[in-house]
């Protein structure tokens, strides 16, 4: 009979230890959230300058990935800023995908 008792206060024990595991988990990184481009006039002023100077310093055609690292800024906010570029007629695109300055 000692035996029993044994096992089953270990077995008890056994559930507590595993209730406190379950409790002190580290809870599940939140995804990472897509940064917010404010759209407005003067942000994306800023942002096509941002490209602007980025296709002057590498001196010949980038990709879109290629000018958001140059430019550290996002795809997006790069997009915005080839849009403004390409309306004032400053950009050209080449045949390869690739935009340099006009």
């Amino acid at each position: 009979m000692a035996e029993k008792k044994t096992t089953k206060k270990a077995a008890a024990e056994t559930k507590e230890v595993a209730a406190e595991k379950k409790t002190t988990r580290k809870a599940a990184a939140p995804k990472a959230e897509k940064a917010v481009v404010a759209v407005n006039a003067e942000n994306i002023g800023f942002k096509a300058g941002d490209v602007y100077q980025a296709l002057a310093a590498a001196e010949n055609a980038l990709t879109v990935k290629e000018i958001a690292k140059a430019a550290k800024i996002s795809e997006e906010e790069t997009l915005l800023g080839l849009g403004w570029l390409f309306k004032e007629g400053k950009l050209q695109s080449t045949e390869d995908n690739k935009i340099a300055l006009a």
